[in-house]
């Protein structure tokens, strides 16, 4: 599933491929990634007009035109991919934004759980990212502990909230957890001054090696290399990593260094 790292990859696919180029036309294959929004009216507000600089909130890619705002969710499939229109066409490219200079950028989804909206001006962007909590790369120290203070829940269930927190996802919560030495059944409310300031720095490092990785990479170093192994190993203590479902989502941790 795409998470804040993923997204921001395809924000960068985004301004390499069409930053200040013309969309000459939009073509929508499979109607059923669109969401408030017609096939006609997205050609008609986006055709012509040229993308500028994208912005990334949490797991939302906002990609602006100097006019309405084509926003884009990747949901569990999702991927932003730059082409060319004589490329062959995948069976998940749903929609397809040719540009000027021999440029295409994709939009490729398998399963469509979420997808596109329109947004014609300010107000719209700030409606449907009404529900965001403060992006997990921008918040900021004191922001952060006061969000997760007033949970009543466990910690992992406040990071993966979009509302509490925007951009992080289950992979990326148990390997914060992990090297925060903090078990995901804690309760946030609980958390003291000192587990704050380890977990928040812990999520700025994580955040910016995965980013630069583009993803959440599975490296021996990492709990996320080992989550999927038949016996998962803790790659810190050795000790034998346990599964369990905390807030209804699969999670691996230690019980040894959490």
């Amino acid at each position: 599933m795409p998470e804040l790292p993923d997204v921001e990859g395809f924000r960068r696919v985004l301004e390499s491929c069409a930053k200040g180029r013309v969309i000459q036309r939009v073509d929508v294959r499979d109607t059923g990634v669109l969401r408030e929004v017609s096939t006609r009216r997205l050609r008609d507000a986006l055709e012509g007009r040229r993308f500028t600089q994208p912005e990334r909130h949490g797991k939302w890619l906002l990609a602006r035109t100097g006019g309405p705002t084509l926003m884009l969710h990747f949901g569990m499939t999702g991927q932003l991919v730059c082409g060319r229109p004589g490329d062959e066409v995948e069976a998940h490219d749903r929609v397809l934004f040719t540009l000027a200079r021999d440029r295409q950028l994709r939009f490729r989804d398998q399963r469509k759980l979420q997808g596109l909206w329109l947004a014609d001006d300010e107000s719209e962007v700030a409606r449907l990212l009404g529900r965001q909590g403060p992006d997990a790369m921008a918040v900021d120290r004191a922001e952060f502990q006061a969000v997760l203070s007033v949970r009543r829940g466990s910690v992992k269930a406040a990071l993966i909230d979009q509302s509490v927190l925007a951009g992080l996802g289950n992979l990326l919560a148990d390997e914060i957890l992990w090297r925060a030495g903090l078990r995901p059944t804690s309760r946030s409310s609980d958390l003291t001054d000192a587990d704050c300031r380890r977990l928040y720095t812990h999520m700025r490092r994580t955040l910016r090696s995965a980013v630069t990785a583009g993803c959440v990479p599975p490296r021996d170093s990492w709990l996320t290399g080992h989550r999927d192994d038949p016996v998962p190993t803790c790659p810190r203590c050795g000790n034998s990593l346990r599964r369990s479902r905390v807030a209804g989502r699969g999670t691996v941790w230690c019980p040894r260094c959490q």
